[in-house]
């Protein structure tokens, strides 16, 4: 008899999108818990245990999986085939969308939202802008945000910078087909994640129209619903021309 099988999830985080994505892709039946933010670290350390309060974690039974890259991994063995892991190359630069670029949907998305906080509103399937007593709060959230990982106007213009370089890259690893050709891969997913959410900061659009990186994540989570953070938000000069 299959284990069952529990996602416990964020609604807006892209590692867990991505886990869900391979389990879609595997064709795993699995509940989802989305937790709320002022109830996950506790609930995070109680299932997973002490210093494991971020999402995503996955129980196989009784077994707790943490974090993307693990959970991934931990399915290849569960559900071979499909594979999720057609070569060496695949490994590899799922680790680098992990440790590089995953970070970037979380400082480049709450630093929009620091000049634009409003536009918090359009996230979580509400679709509009917050009105005045709603932004209030929008401010004081996305300060714990700020706090919370370790985002400064000196980290958010550092990693606006680097982003070129980072798409760049992807545009490579499309090349050489390790993101998938016609079937997602671990380097896929968690890729094509982290760019889903990047889309959503409109200043972003110019370096993402037209590349391999809005392809992918356009077709691996084509069901996304993201906000909306108009364009204008960075300070001048602070976005990468496209």
């Amino acid at each position: 008899m299959a284990p069952t099988i529990t996602l416990h999830a964020l609604a807006p985080s892209h590692p867990c999108m991505t886990v869900a994505g391979a389990l879609r892709f595997k064709g795993l039946e699995y509940e989802r818990i989305d937790f709320r933010p002022d109830e996950r670290l506790e609930r995070m350390a109680e299932i997973y245990g002490e210093g494991r309060e971020t999402v995503p974690g996955l129980l196989i039974g009784d077994e707790p999986v943490h974090g993307s890259v693990a959970i991934l991994a931990r399915l290849e063995e569960l559900a071979p085939d499909p594979t999720l892991y057609p070569s060496g190359e695949v490994r590899e630069a799922e680790l680098w969308g992990d440790a590089e670029l995953q970070p970037l949907g979380r400082s480049l998305t709450w630093g929009a939202l620091h000049f634009r906080p409003e536009s918090l509103g359009t996230f979580g399937g509400r679709g509009q802008p917050l009105d005045g007593p709603g932004t209030d709060f929008a401010i004081k959230a996305v300060h714990h945000a700020w706090t919370y990982h370790q985002i400064s106007a000196q980290r958010l213009h550092e990693d606006l910078a680097g982003l070129p370089a980072k798409l760049a890259h992807i545009e490579e690893l499309a090349g050489r087909g390790v993101l998938g050709d016609g079937q997602p891969t671990a380097a896929g997913l968690q890729i094509g994640a982290t760019i889903r959410v990047l889309l959503t900061v409109g200043d972003l659009r110019p370096l993402l129209d037209g590349s391999a990186a809005q392809r992918l994540a356009l077709e691996l989570f084509p069901e996304y619903r993201g906000g909306e953070v108009p364009a204008g938000a960075f300070p001048a000069g602070w976005t990468p021309a496209g």
